[in-house]
């Protein structure tokens, strides 16, 4: 579906049911110190019963989540991410082509122009950061790599003119984006979203001063490494995310994912780093601020 560049309000899109279980999960028992969700896509439709923007936003807000950072990935769900921000005072957005777009766009000779309305884009006041943007080599075959290159590296200017943070989309391609960010020079404020390296590759990242941002999945069976990484990870560079509507956090694997879903995965989180859950709370919310500045601004 596409949207008017000047009205995206009603732009939407639909994810695939196909057998999982599509039922909202209940929700959880509200955090007493508010955070914040780092990354989602909530012009994304799903489960059962579909959600307006403003429910996903109450009822995060009922479960002390106060505030969400929407993220594009492509020309209309980056003017929808924006218009979200600057009609709600409790969304930021951010403004991207992902990687895997990018050759997309390039193979239809718009790359280039769709750069350029991500810059238009994040002149605007509530667009806080450039992202997705990165490197994926799991779904993009070889040809498509040099495009995924080029955009990677100009959303880095961007960030960097317009003073923003950036969200990383790494998948498959760790020593490819960490070779970028050295290179080009990364900006300021650099968040790997829904991070997916070790240990190893988290010390690395926090000393470079690079933001890890967790997601559902860290909770899964199956990822151990994302735990390891967890527990070296300094504290004031660890944020917390949805990816809504994927990556439900145990037990609700496969289920609808959304905002109001992240105390799941913050309660994990703080067990496993054997953390107060108000004081990693009240970390995550002053880490968000750092990264993204005031919801109010």
């Amino acid at each position: 579906m596409t949207t008017d560049a000047a009205d995206p309000s009603g732009y939407v899109r639909q994810r695939e049911q196909s057998a999982r279980d599509v039922r909202w999960p209940d929700a959880p028992e509200p955090l007493a110190v508010a955070v914040y969700d780092n990354h989602a896509h909530l012009e994304i439709e799903d489960g059962d019963e579909p959600r307006s923007l403003d429910e996903q936003l109450s009822r995060a807000a009922d479960v002390g989540v106060v505030g969400v950072v929407q993220a594009g990935g492509d020309i209309e769900s980056s003017r929808w991410s924006a218009w979200a921000a600057a009609s709600h005072p409790s969304v930021l957005a951010a403004v991207a082509i992902h990687p895997n777009e990018a050759p997309a766009y390039k193979s239809a000779g718009r790359l280039d122009e769709a750069i350029a309305v991500i810059d238009e884009l994040a002149a605007q006041p509530r667009v806080r950061a450039v992202g997705e943007t990165g490197l994926d080599f799991f779904r993009t075959e070889e040809d498509g790599l040099p495009a995924q290159f080029e955009s990677f590296e100009a959303h880095i200017d961007i960030a960097k003119r317009h003073d923003l943070a950036m969200q990383i989309h790494d998948r498959d391609a760790h020593d490819a984006v960490l070779e970028t960010l050295e290179r080009v020079g990364a900006p300021e404020r650099t968040v790997f979203h829904c991070f997916s390296g070790d240990a190893d590759m988290a010390r690395y990242s926090a000393e470079r001063g690079y933001w890890l941002s967790f997601a559902g999945n860290v909770t899964f069976k199956n990822a151990q490494n994302l735990r390891d990484a967890l527990a070296v990870t300094p504290r004031e560079r660890i944020l917390v995310e949805t990816d809504a509507p994927f990556l439900t956090p145990t037990p609700h694997r496969g289920r609808p994912n959304a905002p109001y879903l992240i105390p799941v995965t913050v309660r994990f989180m703080a067990a496993e780093l054997g953390v107060d859950v108000d004081e990693f709370c009240a970390q995550l919310a002053q880490n968000t601020l750092e990264v993204y500045g005031s919801f109010s601004d």
